[in-house]
């Protein structure tokens, strides 16, 4: 049954005419419709504001807001500084959840149901999203998160943790620090599985920024920012192996990692959070090591 939640989503979204049909026919076909959708149109020079405008026409509460084009694509800190510049834009100042969502994916009629069931259901539970696949072509290959992890394509906040931890980060790994300052503040995130509430990510994770490469740097160098523990990095460098770039994605991962420390570049400034997040990643390592034996 249709039904309109007081959900406002944000997209920041640059020259995205390929696929951001996916994006709006997934929307616009929900089961549970948003309130409020904002597609903030950060400097694209392709059709994508023809595309969103089209879109905007038939449903009215799909709004495309222009944010003055820097020039480029910037992940991370950019794509958080067009979603706050998209919360100033909010019309509905009721909403009780809020959600990000990126120009390139697509999902079924009963995703939003689903998840806003979720959140609905379980008082302390903050953010919740779908498992991530990657079409190729007739397979679906899935991008690995951890359960306690939400998906940075599409994450779905209630009110009150959102605000609680000040939004997010404008900056690299934004998406790992976030799930980590709510559970320190003693909410729960959750990524789960659900035939009818998966998510498809049309791009390869990490190659949207110049190549896949170049991504896997940002990667190493991002979670060196955020404070990952060596052993937890040497640990992620060695999963990521297994994804394309099938080996040399996971080194570059490791030695980008090793070479920031190496700068000594700089970390994510909050030193409690970066003893909470090595504290909780040494319990994980720890927790591995002991299920061989039985522990």
């Amino acid at each position: 049954m249709e039904r309109t939640i007081p959900l406002v989503i944000i997209s920041p979204v640059r020259n995205e005419e390929q696929l951001i049909r996916k994006t709006l026919d997934s929307v616009t076909s929900q089961t549970w419709q948003p309130s409020e959708w904002i597609i903030v149109d950060d400097g694209s020079t392709d059709r994508t504001a023809q595309i969103v405008d089209e879109y905007a026409a038939r449903f009215p509460w799909i709004r495309r807001v222009l944010r003055q084009d820097r020039g480029f694509r910037q992940l991370g800190a950019g794509v958080i500084a067009a979603f706050d510049f998209g919360r100033k834009h909010i019309h509905n100042t009721d909403w009780q959840y809020i959600a990000k969502l990126d120009g390139d994916m697509s999902f079924g009629p009963r995703y939003l149901e689903i998840m806003v069931g979720a959140l609905e259901q379980e008082p302390k539970l903050a953010c919740v999203s779908g498992k991530v696949f990657r079409p190729e072509g007739e397979a679906l290959v899935e991008e690995f998160i951890i359960d306690e992890a939400t998906a940075g394509q599409f994450k779905l906040y209630k009110r009150e943790p959102f605000l609680e931890m000040g939004g997010f980060p404008q900056t690299i790994l934004w998406d790992g620090i976030d799930f980590h300052q709510c559970r320190m503040r003693g909410w729960d995130t959750r990524s789960f599985f659900h035939e009818d509430a998966r998510l498809f990510h049309h791009r390869l994770m990490g190659s949207s920024d110049k190549n896949v490469y170049w991504g896997r740097v940002r990667l190493g160098k991002g979670i060196w920012f955020m404070g990952y523990h060596p052993l937890y990095a040497l640990a992620v460098g060695v999963f990521r192996m297994h994804e394309k770039p099938r080996v040399i994605g996971g080194l570059i991962i490791f030695f980008a990692y090793c070479w920031a420390a190496l700068k000594q570049e700089p970390r994510y400034p909050d030193e409690k959070f970066r003893a909470y997040l090595q504290k909780w990643q040494m319990e994980r390592i720890w927790e591995k090591l002991r299920r061989p034996f039985g522990g």
